[in-house]
């Protein structure tokens, strides 16, 4: 993405500069004098220090201070630093405000009753255990105890477990999960607007780009459910730009900038990584192929050989640990469920140019009912009628310059996959040259159908995320609408923007739980054994393929309290090795039988018993009791030892 250039022909609009062609430039103080300076010589004497009207020597010494003081203020506002640390403030003031409650959180010790959440809870706590004991993060007995789970496809996060690891140890990993969340929508604005400045000649149009992607319902309401996409979203503009960079300067630093940032997104989110590699490769794709008249600019394959390799090795620890458990066979599904995925998480073409739901806060219910998707927990899909107006009258607008109608085509193309395997217009689905595969029915002309069935993009189930990339340029777009409006429409910029601001962020309404449960988990706290803590329902859940049942969200809070090893486990992918290891234990095998209402014989009692003694299961915490499960933990040796928090701790015995 190239801004205006006067060098180049066939380009629209003139060849303006910005601020980021002299970095160093500041604007004139105009108006001031420096102190000490003379006065000019048609001054009046009231200006002078040493005038008839001069105050007295006390005044004169506090006006002067006050004098220097005042500039020293303007000096410090116009460095570069101050202003986009300024900016970066007025972006995180707003994201707070736009996901309010959501900061309120971290003063109440409340959170998403969600299992994701508790899950990112736990991650962060583990991250900080392993940090703090050297030990490998991708891998853990402290779930699915005593066989333990690999964690090389789980949520994860480690590079942002190990930025925050300061704040886990001190404050607690509910308090971490809480402050990225609450700050995430500011830095992600602010992102955007340093791309924006590579392309746009107005800050007013770049700050407007940045408040429509980090703001957006879309990307708020991924940081309230699911932080690791909210996380790996922050890496597409910082990869963007780092290689819109590195095309027009291929240096060594550049390379190792963008490599990094690649490397980075692979720590955090491995889906995410997908879409930022596909914007760096589209950055650099012109600048790498030979066109007419025009050769690949020296060193352009070395830096951007230097750039993957930067990636390869940052990111390698991460690779390595979903190696080992795809060779170990703990990525195994079937094909059956994935391609049924394929064909339920695809937006609507409607969905995704229709009003944001957000309207229904500000009263206009009826137009936010235009909007429907059935996974509101899994996504909101919607580029909203700001942003998509804007967009198409920014790309119009500057249709003429190459990089725009690049920009368009992206945004086009996320749109496309964002579909699915199936063309859902408004409350109808079509299924076009429909094609069966693994027994659910795709559509041969949908991009997506194709793009799954890529060698390492199988996993890619959620065709809706393909509009957190198609948010980057159609953010871009609608900056240079605004840019333009504001110079030749400003009454129409202001009803766009005050559009934009009734569609910007999320606010969950679900229940919450709180982050510490002192009174049930103090006694479990306070044995230093390290017997495993079994949670009833108890299951290995969270991914494909599971076992079990469904677990209590608040069971991975506890965990990350008393230490303790949990028997059950969330994770985004369940290993199938993990699960018949589990299987083979006789006390979990019988729980599970429990759980489903099918009784045990007095022999497999017997085994379930001296199963749990073996490994060491000390306590059972049972959130929802069931008749037959009670039975099993009684006939098993356990008895309740105290109630509290709305569940009943049970003790191993004899």
């Amino acid at each position: 993405m190239d801004r205006a250039d006067p060098g180049r022909s066939g380009e629209h609009g003139h060849g303006v500069t910005t601020a980021l062609d002299h970095p160093t430039w500041t604007p004139p103080l105009t108006g001031h004098r420096l102190v000490g300076e003379p006065p000019a010589a048609d001054a009046p004497a009231s200006e002078t220090l040493a005038g008839p009207s001069s105050p007295g020597p006390g005044k004169t010494r506090a006006a002067l201070r006050r004098a220097a003081a005042r500039a020293a203020l303007r000096r410090a506002a116009a460095r570069p630093a101050a202003r986009h640390l300024g900016l970066l403030t007025g972006y995180l003031v707003a994201g707070i405000v736009v996901t309010w409650p959501r900061a309120s959180y971290l003063a109440s010790g409340r959170l998403p009753a969600t299992a994701d959440t508790a899950s990112y809870v736990w991650s962060f706590w583990w991250v900080a255990h392993q940090v703090t004991h050297l030990g490998n993060p991708w891998f853990t007995r402290y779930l699915a105890a005593p066989v333990g789970i690999q964690l090389g496809f789980d949520t994860l996060m480690p590079l942002a477990g190990l930025v925050m690891t300061p704040v886990t140890l001190v404050f607690g990993p509910s308090a971490a999960v809480t402050l990225l969340v609450i700050a995430l929508p500011g830095l992600l604005c602010y992102v955007m607007y340093r791309v924006a400045r590579l392309w746009l000649a107005s800050q007013a149009g770049a700050i407007a780009a940045g408040a429509f992607f980090g703001l957006s319902t879309m990307v708020t309401q991924q940081d309230w459910y699911h932080l690791n996409i909210a996380a790996g979203e922050i890496f597409l503009p910082m990869a963007l730009e780092a290689a819109v960079r590195l095309r027009r300067q291929p240096t060594t630093r550049r390379a190792i900038i963008l490599g990094m940032v690649l490397g980075g997104v692979v720590l955090v989110n491995q889906e995410s990584a997908v879409l930022a590699v596909i914007l760096a490769g589209l950055a650099l794709l012109p600048g790498l192929l030979p066109g007419p008249g025009r050769r690949p600019a020296p060193g352009q394959l070395k830096t951007a050989g230097l750039a993957g390799l930067t990636a390869a090795v940052l990111g390698s620890p991460q690779v390595v640990a979903m190696a080992q458990q795809s060779l170990a066979g703990g990525t195994s599904s079937r094909p059956g469920v994935l391609a049924h995925w394929y064909a339920t998480y695809g937006a609507g073409v409607t969905t995704l140019f229709a009003p944001s739901p957000r309207l229904a806060s500000a009263g206009l219910t009826s137009v936010a009912a235009l909007y429907h998707y059935g996974y509101p927990g899994e996504a909101v899909p919607t580029f909203g009628v700001a942003v998509s107006g804007l967009a198409v009258f920014g790309a119009v607008l500057a249709w003429r310059r190459t990089s725009t109608r690049r920009l368009a085509a992206l945004w086009a193309g996320a749109a496309a996959l964002a579909l699915g395997a199936t063309l859902r217009i408004g409350s109808r689905n079509y299924v076009p040259l429909a094609q069966a595969w693994h027994g659910a029915r795709l559509s041969a002309v949908m991009p997506y159908t194709w793009l799954v069935q890529v060698p390492g993009l199988a996993a890619f189930r959620e065709a809706d995320r393909f509009a957190l990339l198609g948010i980057v340029p159609a953010a871009l777009l609608a900056g240079r609408a605004i840019e333009w409006l504001l110079g030749h429409a400003r009454p129409v910029a202001v009803v766009a923007v005050a559009l934009g601001i009734l569609e910007a962020g999320f606010s969950a309404t679900g229940p919450v739980m709180p982050t510490t449960m002192t009174a049930l988990d103090r006694p479990i706290a306070a044995d230093h054994s390290g017997d495993i803590v079994v949670d009833v329902p108890y299951g290995l859940r969270g991914g494909l393929p599971v076992y079990g049942t469904r677990l209590s969200v608040q069971s991975l809070l506890m965990a990350t309290a008393d230490g303790h090893p949990r028997a059950a486990s969330y994770t985004s992918w369940v290993p199938a090795p993990s699960i018949a290891a589990t299987a083979g234990h006789e006390f979990y095998a019988g729980l599970v039988a429990a759980q489903d209402g099918q009784p045990r014989s007095a022999a497999q009692l017997a085994q379930a018993h001296d199963d749990a003694r073996r490994m060491r299961v000390g306590w059972v915490v049972v959130w929802q009791a069931a008749p037959l499960v009670v039975h099993y933990l009684t006939e098993t040796g356990f008895h309740p030892a105290y109630a509290a928090d709305g569940a009943v701790a049970y003790r191993g015995g004899s």
